[in-house]
């Protein structure tokens, strides 16, 4: 069915897959912003969804030399001063609680930088004079993941925070761009992995199990999975599966409607490595067994985005295969629309 080319392009309105496809792309744009050196103790981004999710891939990678938090509400930490950079990002820039919580860091002194597409944060930035990174427009927040971690690698080294060299960018983006061509819809089934893994996830719940250095890309196929899809997903991090939900595999419920998919990585810990592996073993007959994909990619860099990319691929090809366009997210437009009522 994933080779009926006819019926991709009928279903696949959008081109969720063509943004896919040249997502790579999205890391060699060019902002232009002013921003000078910060002197900050600590950093706070604050984003919803896909807006966030830049900030969850950037704790692997670049990763921070200071305190890291993720605002995902309306409220900022309480430490939140002067001495904080504050990243305020949203795609559409009309996200009621990234809004809420950067009118809090503006009370408290912070050192502000918005990153959107425009809207009310826009808006706000020009009329407090905050340094704005705009996003370029017209897509789903989740497939301008690339786009937006691009956006905070800037930042971030304009800002004299960057941990690792930039240009390490440009080599993933060309790595990425060689290793998407395998998933392409034009791949056939029988030689392209990510619709394989879509075959294994229809009519059932997805898990999907990550160590600390791929948890961000195993973040991003639960939301994929979610949003493309729209199919229930979940996702857990390796140790701390370990410690409680791997007894929960062991009994209930006896049928498991489940495809639990790990994300493995080999420049993870060590002991994390054994831990898939000996997780695999103990648990089996108990529950599906895991499909297994190992990241490819020398860097760990190379291995998120491989891994992200990946995800994606298969989250759209289960959308097509549960008959679904993979762009629309009419619920959720339902929902916001419900909430101002």
């Amino acid at each position: 069915m994933l080779d009926d080319l006819k019926m991709i392009h009928e279903r696949d309105a959008q081109d969720a897959l063509g943004i896919a496809e040249k997502s790579w792309e999205q890391l060699g744009h060019q902002y232009d912003f002013e921003l000078a050196p910060v002197t900050a103790e600590n950093i706070v981004f604050a984003g919803m969804g896909g807006s966030a999710l830049a900030a969850q891939v950037s704790l692997s990678w670049p990763g921070y030399d200071r305190p890291f938090e993720i605002v995902r509400g309306y409220d900022i930490p309480a430490y939140v001063s002067s001495k904080t950079l504050f990243i305020s990002s949203s795609y559409s820039g009309n996200t009621e609680e990234t809004i809420s919580a950067l009118e809090q860091a503006g009370e408290q002194g912070a050192q502000i930088v918005v990153m959107c597409s425009g809207g009310r944060l826009a808006e706000i930035a020009g009329e407090k004079g905050y340094p704005l990174v705009q996003i370029p427009a017209g897509l789903q927040p989740r497939h301008a993941v690339l786009y937006m971690f691009k956006a905070t690698i800037d930042i971030l080294q304009k800002a004299g925070l960057l941990t690792k060299e930039a240009s390490e960018l440009e080599a993933a983006a060309q790595f990425l761009k060689g290793k998407v061509q395998a998933w392409v819809p034009t791949v056939a089934t029988k030689d392209n992995v990510a619709k394989q893994i879509a075959q294994e996830c229809i009519g059932k719940s997805v898990v999907v199990y990550g160590g600390p250095k791929l948890y961000p890309a195993a973040y991003k196929w639960k939301i994929s999975f979610n949003e493309n899809a729209k199919q229930v997903a979940w996702v857990n991090q390796i140790p701390e599966f370990n410690h409680n939900e791997f007894l929960g595999w062991t009994k209930q419920p006896v049928n498991k409607p489940y495809t639990v998919i790990d994300l493995r990585s080999s420049l993870e810990h060590p002991r994390v490595q054994k831990r898939f592996e000996v997780t695999e073993r103990l648990l089996s007959g108990m529950r599906p067994s895991p499909i297994v994909v190992e990241a490819e990619g020398d860097t760990l860099l190379g291995q998120l985005l491989w891994t992200i990319q990946l995800g994606d691929f298969v989250s759209l090809y289960t959308a097509l295969l549960n008959g679904l366009n993979p762009t629309p997210v009419d619920l959720i437009e339902k929902f916001k629309k419900a909430l101002n009522e």
